[in-house]
């Protein structure tokens, strides 16, 4: 445990950020989830034993942990801002029934061509967002229970 303290201190003093106890919080916090948490979801995570954090703290630890290149935000949704502690490539699936979100592993869709862009656009970067039903809410649906 102090291990893993210790090695949350040290990447973000290596990415120039000054060590506050929010912004450890904020950070392991998204370090030790996969769901993609909201701000209010990060928020009664934080508070459920003892209000420590508000919402603006929150805001202002993911931006600065996304400035520097440690967290991501997540667009799967419209109007709701997700984020995630996973850095490196990879595209994601959600669940259209229980919102659910899954990491795709990058190399999962190796036929994207991006130069099949038409003349002009030249590509940065591309992630792929897969909508559908989960194995957890398959049987609902087929069932007609699920939300459609």
């Amino acid at each position: 445990m102090q291990q893993q303290a210790n090695a949350i201190v040290q990447t973000l003093k290596s990415k120039g950020l000054r060590v506050t106890p929010q912004r450890f919080a904020v950070y392991a916090n998204l370090l030790s989830r996969s769901d993609h948490p909201t701000v209010e979801q990060i928020l009664i995570d934080l508070n459920k034993d003892c209000p420590v954090s508000s919402q603006a703290t929150i805001y202002s630890s993911l931006q600065a942990l996304r400035e520097a290149g440690l967290v991501r935000e997540v667009l799967l949704e419209e109007g709701v801002s997700r984020y995630d502690a996973n850095i490196d490539a990879h595209h994601h699936f959600y669940c259209r029934c229980c919102g659910a979100i899954e990491d795709i592993p990058w190399d999962t869709f190796q036929s994207i061509q991006l130069k099949s862009l038409r003349r002009g656009l030249s590509a940065e970067t591309y992630e792929v967002t897969v909508k559908g039903v989960c194995d957890s809410c398959d049987g609902s649906v087929s069932k007609g229970t699920g939300n459609r």
